[in-house]
């Protein structure tokens, strides 16, 4: 099965500089495709100092919907959010005082990978920290999800003024240059190996593997950032008459295209889930995501949509606050199935909830809550037409 490559790099122009991130794209781009994806053959997307992160989250949205292997490439550097003092990786015009809006948050590294099975994805990372962010890195794991083999590292700030090199992933792209593919765990030792000898010392090394649950079936739990993850099987065991886990089943489903049984699966596991802690308990929770991207793999925009309002309202009413990643994360997906629902009637019908919604939940994107308002003005005037 082909695999894909996502490469991206990103650092902010001038004075906030602290790698040149860029810089590797150059090595990397010369080692082959399938080289760089460890598969007979590979597509590779490229993003060299993006501006905007909606758009790095359109292509890791896209090379995370891929069927077979993905390998992230991510160099630059990280910063923190003055509001949550949550890790962003910067891009072109991020500043300390604008990193909510201009970078890219980490943690939608997780939210887009979660549905991934495990051992398919490989996370390689040549990361600096600037000083609010090492000390966070002190108490905090940077990782992608349980699901998802995470390996590089993250250097300390550089000296004032200096700009630094990513030579561990010029490393990586050396030592694949030089033919071969280790597996991902020789070429991190050999990579960090090489920097060592360069004089290279104190980074944070990363080098954690994706975890495979017995069976070797991948859980669709999302990792939230503010909660601990849910457990998948509701107290009790599971619902009547299936055994198993739940995830493999309603993956092997949709596969097959049988969109309705994958979705009837994760209804009587919502219904269980909800039954045993409660219809706004996160294992209820976790189910009604599940279910909104399951409509979202079966073409049904509207449904998709309205899902992830309901999870938004609950996770609202629960006591989430508005800006709460989760909260985020469900609003934007709301609000992007929205934009996909071919029928404008009911595109205008579902539009004011959204619009109301979205003026609890701005989310990171500026314009936002405009948008939907511009679109719905659109819609309701073509209706009069």
């Amino acid at each position: 099965m082909p695999g894909t490559v996502l490469l991206l790099a990103a650092s902010p122009v001038g004075k906030g500089c602290l790698v040149d991130a860029a810089s590797v794209l150059p090595v990397l781009a010369a080692v082959p495709p399938a080289v760089l994806a460890g598969t007979d053959t590979a597509n590779v997307v490229e993003l060299a100092d993006p501006l905007e992160p909606q758009a790095v989250l359109t292509r890791l949205r896209a090379a995370a919907a891929a069927a077979g292997p993905l390998t992230v490439f991510v160099t630059g550097q990280l910063q923190l959010d003055r509001r949550q003092h949550l890790p962003h990786l910067a891009l072109a015009r991020t500043t300390p005082s604008t990193v909510r809006y201009t970078g890219f948050p980490w943690h939608w590294f997780r939210e887009e990978l979660r549905l991934r099975a495990a051992g398919t994805t490989t996370v390689l990372v040549d990361l600096h920290a600037d000083a609010e962010a090492w000390g966070w890195l002190r108490g905090h794991a940077l990782e992608c999800g349980s699901t998802v083999a995470v390996y590089g590292r993250v250097a300390p700030p550089p000296g004032r003024r200096t700009v630094a090199s990513p030579t561990y992933m010029k490393a990586v792209a050396t030592i694949l240059r030089s033919g071969g593919r280790p597996a991902v765990e020789q070429l991190h030792q050999a990579a960090l190996g090489r920097i060592a000898g360069e004089g290279e010392v104190g980074d944070l090394v990363l080098g954690a593997a994706a975890r495979v649950p017995p069976g070797g079936s991948a859980p669709w739990t999302p990792d939230r950032p503010e909660r601990p993850r849910p457990q998948a099987l509701p107290e009790g065991g599971p619902p009547d008459g299936l055994v198993g886990d739940p995830h493999a089943a309603i993956s092997s489903a949709v596969q097959a295209g049988n969109h309705a049984d994958a979705d009837a699966l994760a209804a009587r596991w919502q219904e269980a889930a909800a039954a045993a802690h409660g219809a706004g308990s996160q294992e209820a929770l976790h189910w009604a995501e599940v279910r909104a991207d399951l409509a979202m793999f079966a073409g049904d925009a509207e449904r998709s949509c309205r899902t992830w309002m309901a999870v938004a309202a609950a996770r609202l009413a629960a006591g989430q606050a508005v800006d709460a990643p989760a909260v985020e994360a469900a609003v934007d997906r709301a609000h992007h199935q929205w934009g996909r629902i071919a029928d404008t009637a009911r595109a205008r019908d579902l539009g004011p909830a959204l619009a109301d919604l979205r003026a609890r939940v701005p989310g990171r994107r500026e314009g936002a809550l405009d948008h939907v308002q511009r679109q719905l003005r659109q819609l309701q005037l073509s209706s009069t037409r």
